[in-house]
Parts: C-alpha cells; sequence; structure tokens
C-alpha cells in the first residue's frame, strides 16, 4: 500500500539518555522520510549527548559513552536535521509523548529555528494502543508477522514502525470505532488529516501534557492544583504561578507554550486598561460639563454708548453754601 500524502511525512525516532525531557540529551537519531510519490530518504546520525549515558539505558539501546565520544553534538548537526524535516509532518512511535518534545528541546537549546504549529504529526502508537493495546514489537508481530531484527536500535524501530502504520492502514480502514461519548467513526484512514485527529486525541498543547486543549479549544492545565482550569483564569487569579512554572523544571517547549499564552493574556489585559480608562474619561467629561434646563442663558456683551448716558441732575448755587465752604477751608 503508498501512503496518500499531499507533503512529505518523516517518521522519526530518538535514543536518549533518558526519558527526563529537561534534562537528557539525545545520542541516535534516525528519520525516514516518505515522499508524495512514494520514494524514501533516509538520515541517521549519533550523536554526541555531552554528559555520561546511564548504563541501565545503555542496556536497552546498546549505546555506550565510547560509541559516541567521537560523534558530533546536536548543536554541530541540528541544523541539517532541521532542514531535512523542512514542509514535512511527523511521525513515529509514542512520538507525540517523548520524540516530538525531545526534540524540540534540543532544537531550542542548540538555537535552531524549528517550528511545530503548521505540521501534522501521526502517532503510530496511539493508533495501536486504542486499537489493539501492545508494544512495538508485539504490534510489528501482530500486523506484519515478523519479530523486529536489532531492536531498540533507531534505524530498526523506524522501518517497523513505517511498516506497522501501512498494515494498520490495511487492516482498520473499513472498522468502526467507538469514542468515549459514543460517537461512532472509521479513524484509521489512509489521510494524513484523519490520522493527526485520531492518534491526537489528548490534543496536548505543549505535547509534554502540561497543557492540554478542552472541547471548546481553550487552554487548560492537566497536571497540579489547577488542573482542568483555563490556563488565563489561573493567570489572572494566582499570575506568580507563571513565575514559577518558567523557573521550575519543565521542558523548554512547554514554557514556550506557557509564554505565547503569557503575552497573549497580557495584550488583553493592556486593551481592557485602555479601553476602561477611555470609558471612565469620557464619563468625567459628562459629569463635569454644565447642565441647563431649558433655554440657555445668553451672554452677549452690551455695547457702550456714552450718547446714551443720562447726565446727573445738580443743584444750584446759593450764598449759604459758599459761606459754608469759606468757614471749612479758611477762606
Amino acid at each position: 500500500m503508498k501512503l496518500n500524502l499531499k507533503r512529505p511525512l518523516a517518521f522519526f525516532d530518538l535514543e536518549a539518555t533518558g526519558t527526563n525531557l529537561g534534562v537528557d540529551r539525545i545520542v541516535e537519531i534516525a528519520v525516514l522520510k516518505v515522499l508524495p510519490d512514494g520514494s524514501q530518504e533516509m538520515k541517521v546520525s549519533r550523536i554526541n549527548p555531552e554528559m555520561p549515558i546511564p548504563f541501565e539505558t545503555s542496556l536497552i539501546h546498546g549505546i555506550y559513552d565510547e560509541d559516541v565520544k567521537d560523534e558530533p553534538t546536536f548543536k554541530q548537526i541540528g541544523q541539517e536535521f532541521a532542514d531535512f524535516l523542512i514542509d514535512c509532518d511527523l511521525a513515529g512511535y509514542n512520538s507525540n509523548k517523548f520524540d516530538i518534545p525531545m526534540l524540540m528541546e534540543e532544537f531550542l537549546r542548540a538555537g535552531v529555528a524549528f517550528e511545530l504549529e503548521d505540521r501534522k504529526f501521526v502517532d503510530v502508537q496511539n493508533i495501536f494502543h486504542q486499537m489493539e493495546q501492545r508494544t512495538l514489537k508485539a504490534a510489528y508481530k501482530f500486523y506484519c508477522g515478523k519479530q523486529i531484527e536489532n531492536a531498540h536500535s533507531a534505524e530498526a524501530d523506524i522501518r517497523a514502525t513505517y511498516e506497522v502504520l501501512l498494515a494498520q492502514l490495511e487492516k482498520y480502514q473499513d472498522t468502526e470505532w467507538e469514542d468515549k461519548k459514543g460517537n461512532r467513526s472509521k479513524p484509521v484512514q489512509n489521510d494524513i488529516d484523519a490520522l493527526h485527529e485520531f492518534t491526537n486525541l489528548s490534543r496536548p498543547v505543549d505535547f509534554a501534557g502540561r497543557m492540554v486543549f478542552d472541547e471548546n479549544g481553550i487552554e487548560v492545565f492537566n497536571f497540579g492544583k489547577h488542573k482542568g482550569k483555563c490556563v488565563e483564569e489561573v493567570f489572572t487569579l494566582e499570575p506568580s504561578y507563571y513565575s514559577w512554572m518558567q523557573q521550575g523544571d519543565f521542558p523548554l517547549y512547554t514554557k514556550r507554550c506557557l509564554e505565547k499564552i503569557w503575552v497573549r493574556w497580557n495584550s488583553k489585559k493592556v486593551l481592557v486598561k485602555q479601553e476602561t480608562t477611555r470609558t471612565v474619561s469620557v464619563e468625567k467629561v459628562q459629569q463635569n460639563k454644565p447642565q441647563y434646563q431649558g433655554q440657555k442663558p445668553s451672554f452677549q456683551k452690551k455695547e457702550y454708548n456714552a450718547n446714551n448716558r443720562k447726565p446727573e441732575k445738580s443743584e444750584p448755587i446759593t450764598n449759604d453754601m459758599l459761606d459754608l465752604l469759606k468757614q471749612k477751608f479758611g477762606k
């Protein structure tokens, strides 16, 4: 079967020093890019994690400190993989919870520009777990009738993942599935948009699952004391929660998503404050404006005309009046 693709779909797998997104580092990356015409391109590299690989982890993927001491660091080769993944949707096995957030941590630490906003994500494990609930090894045997040779090497695992997806499409293309609300559909289709919807049912905001979208597309916290609460509402009630998360041991991509919500929330606050200030100013002007009932008084200035001035009346001077003046002034 050939995948029905509108643009390249990149299957990728990471081997790392551990599973802590904020601390651990990638030691091997393999990317199988499937093009719309069905052709394939593979890019594989081991990476010096610049930290010791725990022995128990090396027992799982078979990569030891000695194997990667002379390999390039992610900062040295990160841009190569970012360029290789340009215009690609992303697919993997448990990729939504581990590989994508781990890859984003490395890109951010290395200062390599890589965006997720316009991509589709197909997590083959989610299809498998929701339809059969098994492991990759069991999935490969169940769907393909094969055993994975050299399991836990990135290249072997990712090729097995690609084959499992093709087998899943053949097996489930006409199979009905019922969600938690009782809605029935045939979600496993040879269409990346449909697979994206089906393998991202939890609707994570940051892939690490610290925040998810609710039914209305609003970001809510998915952990801790504010689990289930709208992120913006928490900022309003407890703005220090943002600083606590930014300073805490959370993945960088989680902090980046949180910062975007914080900036948007603050922009809304500024707009509300400006509108409130404008409204109050208008109301104060209205309150201080003189109020007149009926006809406004006229303030026209009357013109002065000397010709219209009435002369004051004077009494005639008598001899008695003259005698009084002489006595007063001594004359």
